[in-house]
């Protein structure tokens, strides 16, 4: 992946975060995507949520619940097959998620990291 993909990906990511428009969200996703995150064990009762399905209901939940919910792009970091986005919430905490990308440029590996 270069730098200019993984931007182009980490700016699309936020504008759709942003947008609260779930379906925007998970179009960046693989049907069996696997997602790590603290905040899914608060909300779901388990770290890994794994599915598209599942990561649906878990984010439908958290976007319900955060109406005020926004992400700013602090900064991108390119692997290979990967990424890593730094980006600011709208609490003002900084969080960093890893996407691992599958051959149709899908993600199917995810995780979510916080400060």
């Amino acid at each position: 992946m270069t730098s200019d993909e993984a931007r182009a990906f980490a700016a699309e990511w936020i504008a759709a975060w942003n947008s609260h428009d779930l379906d925007r969200v998970l179009s960046h996703y693989a049907a069996d995507i696997v997602f790590l995150s603290p905040f899914a064990q608060q909300i779901v009762g388990n770290g890994r949520v794994a599915g598209l399905p599942a990561l649906r209901a878990y984010w439908a939940k958290g976007l319900a619940a955060r109406p005020d919910l926004k992400f700013e792009l602090i900064d991108v970091r390119a692997g290979h097959d990967c990424l890593t986005i730094l980006y600011r919430n709208h609490r003002g905490q900084q969080a960093a998620e890893t996407c691992e990308f599958g051959a149709d440029g899908k993600v199917i590996r995810s995780f979510a990291c916080y400060g």
